[in-house]
Formats: C-alpha cells, structure tokens, sequence
C-alpha cells in the first residue's frame, strides 16, 4: 500500500493527494467503479434497477438485525441479511403472479419499515444516519482490500455466467432451450448484487447507491452502437465521473456521493439529447 501511496503522489498533480483519506478515497473509486460498471451493464440488460433499489433500501433492516444480534461487524449482518432477502424475495416472485415490480415493492417497504422501527426501538438511530449518504472519505486501506475481493467475485461471475445471464435476459424460454436455468442464475445475480451494494453501501449511501448502479450503464446505451461499446463506454462513465466528482466535492465542500451522482445524471441527460438527435 505505501508503494502505491507513493506513486499517487509522483503522478497526481492534486494537492488534496497528500492526505491518506484521499488516497484511500480515490483508491476506493477506483476499484468500486469497475464494479458498479460491471454489474450495472447487467442490471440494466435484465430490468433488475427496481430490484438493486430494493437492496440498498433493505440495508437499514440489515443493521439493525445485526444491532439486534450483537453483531461485532455491521457489513457481515447486512450481507448476510441481504442474500437471505434476495433469495427469499426471488423464491417468493417466482411461486406468485404478481408483477416483479410489485414482489420486490412489498419486500423493499418491509425491510425499510422494520430497519426504522428495530433501529429506533434501540435508540440508536441517529448513530446510522451516515449510511442514508454515505461517506467515502471514511474508508480506510484494509476496508479497500475488501473491495477488491468484491471486484474479483464481480469479475469471476462476469467471465463464467456473463453470457448465460444476458441470455436468459434476452429470452427465458430460448436459454431454457439452451440448458441454462434461467432461475438458477436469477439466485445467483441477485446473490452477487446484495454483496456488492452491502460492501459499498457504507461509503455511497443508501440513497444514492442505486443511482451509481444504473447511471453509467444508462448512460452508455443512449449512444453505444454494440455490446463492446455498451461496456467500454460504462466503465469510462464510472470512473471518470467518479474521479471528477472526489475532485471537485474536495475544492467546493459537496458531499462526494452527491456529487458523483449529479455528474451522472448531467452525463446521462447529454447521451440522452445526443441519440436523440443522432436518432432524428
């Protein structure tokens, strides 16, 4: 860690770059935009933006089922509460024939509600308000190692179940023809997403993790033309507006999260009036 420390700051013209918070805060964008890049090519292939919504809402019941069982580790209580909430919410639309927007409705204003109320119960609200924004400048260098376990779970799903996943999105029964069991993989996604909003939610919030989910993605099928350019262009979205927006939260006091969040959606409003012209 001290090398790279150390090369952020022979290569980083920025004065901010000589605190460690920065550092780590940086490193953190670094390794979570790829991530969120990643599977949010995905969650927008699948219309699954309700469903990663619905996680980073349940957050708040994930911590207080932690405070309630005296959990050491608030981020083990809410993955551990997170998967068990996917599993049980695609066990429970699929055996139902409800839309999916209404299951995941149901479940996501349960989870909020009994988050509040065990949390308020406890008297220990106001102690996890950091999580409703998040706070990325709190992050510390073992925290950024978790991370990158996080980014090589991502990395490995995208290399093994990319392909059938996409498939299954484009048409159940065509996967089904081809022996991908669409179910198998709907577990296994949703499993992948609960982690991954969990690990991050900390450091983005509760209320803007979903916005840095789906906004580059969003963003980069406005003007993509194919697949390669749908990833590529998502990943440049994530990082670079990721970068910019520590940058200038840093120079004009803006909560980085925000910040991120506003050039994303100006991003996403560009790519929006560049198809549509493109498109008359």
């Amino acid at each position: 860690m001290d090398l790279i420390y150390h090369m952020m700051d022979v290569l980083l013209p920025f004065d901010f770059i000589s605190f460690t918070f920065m550092k780590n805060a940086l490193l953190a964008i670094l390794i979570s935009a790829p991530i969120f890049a990643l599977i949010g090519t995905m969650i927008v292939n699948k219309r699954m933006a309700f469903f990663s919504d619905a996680m980073g809402h349940s957050a708040l019941c994930g911590i207080a089922v932690g405070v309630v069982f005296g959990f050491m580790n608030l981020s083990l209580s809410m993955i551990v509460f997170a998967v068990l909430f996917s599993v049980l919410l695609n066990f429970v639309k699929d055996r139902t024939t409800y839309g999916a927007d209404t299951i995941i409705s149901v479940f996501a204003s349960i989870a909020l509600a009994l988050g509040l109320a065990l949390l308020s119960l406890g008297g220990s609200f106001n102690k996890y308000n950091s999580y409703l924004i998040g706070d990325i400048l709190s992050i510390t260098s073992e925290e950024n190692i978790f991370l990158v376990a996080c980014l090589a779970l991502v990395l490995l799903m995208w290399i093994f179940a990319y392909n059938k996943i996409n498939a299954d999105s484009i048409s159940r029964p065509l996967a089904r023809s081809k022996g991908i069991s669409g179910k198998l993989y709907d577990y296994l996604f949703s499993a992948v997403i609960s982690v991954v909003i969990m690990l991050s939610i900390r450091w983005i919030g509760v209320l803007l993790i979903n916005s840095l989910v789906i906004l580059p993605a969003a963003s980069a099928r406005n003007v993509s033309l194919n697949t390669r350019q749908y990833h590529l262009l998502t990943l440049i979205f994530s990082v670079v507006m990721g970068v910019l927006g520590l940058v200038i939260s840093y120079y004009v006091h803006v909560p980085t999260g925000p910040m991120i969040v506003l050039l994303l959606g100006g991003t996403f409003f560009v790519t929006f009036i560049i198809h549509t012209l493109v498109k008359r």
